[in-house]
């Protein structure tokens, strides 16, 4: 769906714009937040904040969904870069057989509780993102990423998945299991713009449904004046955005209706024009 007209949001280099490194969307947050969660972020665009949450702030198992293709494309690409600048997990040993005895069926069973005893070992660990600069990747080629038997599939790269989807109307399988935080980072706009006051409405209702009783809803929501620019970038943009009646000023309470709570308001996070609130609703 790449083209000229993002009229989506689906932004190709949008994380060029952003200080991504240390994004104040994930730095406002509590720092377990996403500990030990399956998590879903809606409007992923290259996984750059998919794949952080992944390999850095605990979480057991990450989708990012996103409606253009190609950006999921890179999103893949970028999990295979970031895998590859990641320097060996703290304190991680490799398995190495001493015993010099001929291998037997007791022996094969021992190995196979080695193994998992160290898969356990690895997820408890730190990694360390950054370790390699990203010329290794760029000279050399990507690491090839290592089976999920020997890492564990709750850590990064195996605890992150990408989906194609325009996820208001369609259900991606990992759905089913339900989700702890869902991420709604700059995408409400444009569900807004694109499918009217009953697509946002559909959209948090969909939320609501995905995620298990206490999980939370991190939500930013743009600001009705930016929708002016945005309506301006395609006839349908322009035609749907004249019969809006609802507001972002709207959202919490059509959130609260659905049985959501405000349990928390970043005011004015970010810088410029990516100056904004983030809050975050408690899924009751």
């Amino acid at each position: 769906m790449a083209n000229n007209h993002a009229i989506h949001g689906n932004y190709h280099g949008y994380y060029a714009k952003r200080p991504v490194a240390t994004d104040e969307r994930l730095a406002v947050l509590p720092s377990n937040i996403f500990q030990g969660c399956r998590v879903l972020d809606i409007g992923c665009n290259e996984g750059w904040l998919t794949c952080d949450i992944a390999q850095n702030r605990g979480a057991t198992f990450v989708v990012g969904v996103d409606i253009d293709d190609s950006l999921i494309q890179g999103a893949w690409r970028r999990r295979r870069a970031i895998w590859s600048m990641q320097g060996p997990t703290s304190g991680h040993t490799e398995l190495v057989d001493t015993d010099p005895s001929p291998p037997t069926k007791k022996r094969k069973k021992n190995d196979t509780q080695d193994k998992d005893e160290e898969a356990a070992h690895v997820a408890s660990a730190t990694p360390l993102s950054g370790y390699f600069p990203a010329s290794c990747e760029h000279e050399l080629g990507p690491l090839p990423i290592p089976p999920s038997t020997r890492r564990g599939k709750t850590v990064f790269p195996h605890n992150i998945a990408f989906r194609t989807a325009d996820w208001v109307t369609t259900t991606i399988v990992d759905d089913a299991e339900g989700y702890n935080v869902v991420l709604a980072l700059s995408v409400s706009k444009w569900i807004h713009l694109n499918d009217g006051d009953e697509g946002i409405k559909t959209f948090f209702k969909r939320v609501y449904g995905v995620l298990q009783p206490g999980g939370r809803f991190v939500f930013e929501p743009q600001p009705w004046e930016s929708y002016a620019k945005a309506r301006r970038m395609d006839p349908k943009l322009k035609e749907n955005a004249s019969k809006l009646t609802l507001r972002p000023n709207d959202f919490t309470a059509l959130l609260q209706e659905l049985g959501f709570k405000l349990e928390k308001c970043y005011n004015e996070v970010g810088e410029g024009g990516f100056k904004r609130s983030i809050e975050v609703y408690l899924r009751l």
